[in-house]
């Protein structure tokens, strides 16, 4: 498994790129974590003994790349952990989907309910007991010559498999994710879902902050990173 790439960090947090296929924690399969081995990098680089601390205040799914945010002290982490709660954190994904949506964009409204035994969400258009909001914008970017379609997803609830299982309701299925619908597998574990972006104010330094990843050159990415996405 590839490891990760660090994109920014200073006293107070450490972003990262996490690979497709790496968990952001640890999961039942013991592979590393992107947070193992960011605790594990902060030992050997700054040479602490014992554990070094990191926070992790949000996730992305394991079979998802790019962008996660930790935090190396605690007062960081309860920041921003805060922030993200507030939805003061804006992230920005990129997915590439089997079909177009009918509408080049559009805004989702949908309330999820989990199924922990399956490890699967299910969507209704209606809320019902132990259902919870879940909203996002999106817009298409391009298509390719196989009607593959880049889409730009800005979620605005940060629900797990939101982004999956809500872009399936409209007949989006992301590739690779079989879990959410018809498609075919993907090396490394991966689908085709991309945090490309993180806007946020610094929790210290109170600075503006907006942190991008390239799109990736790898198998369904590669005809919308060659035009430049």
């Amino acid at each position: 498994m590839k490891e990760p790439i660090i994109l920014f960090e200073d006293n107070h947090l450490i972003i990262i790129n996490k690979p497709f296929g790496m968990p952001s924690q640890e999961d039942s399969s013991k592979d590393l974590s992107a947070y193992e081995w960011v605790k594990n990098y902060l030992r050997v680089t700054y040479n602490k003994p014992g554990l070094a601390y990191a926070g992790l205040p949000h996730r992305i799914d394991r079979p998802t790349g790019g962008i996660l945010l930790l935090t190396k002290t605690s007062k960081s982490a309860a920041r921003m952990s805060e922030a993200f709660q507030l939805n003061q954190v804006k992230k920005t994904y990129y997915c590439v989907t089997e079909n177009p949506p009918a509408l080049p964009s559009g805004k989702l409204v949908n309330h999820l309910v989990k199924i922990a035994e399956k490890n699967i969400v299910r969507a209704y258009n209606k809320p019902i007991h132990g259902s919870k909001y879940a909203e996002l914008d999106y817009e298409v970017l391009d298509s390719d010559e196989e009607g593959k379609t880049l889409i730009k997803v800005h979620p605005i609830t940060g629900r797990q498999h939101q982004i999956r299982v809500q872009m399936t309701t409209i007949g989006c299925v992301i590739c690779g994710d079989v879990k959410y619908g018809k498609t075919t597998f993907l090396p490394e574990q991966a689908i085709a879902l991309l945090a490309k972006e993180i806007a946020f104010t610094h929790p210290v330094r109170k600075e503006k902050m907006v942190i991008t990843v390239p799109t990736p050159l790898i198998h369904v990415w590669k005809p919308f990173h060659d035009k430049g996405y």
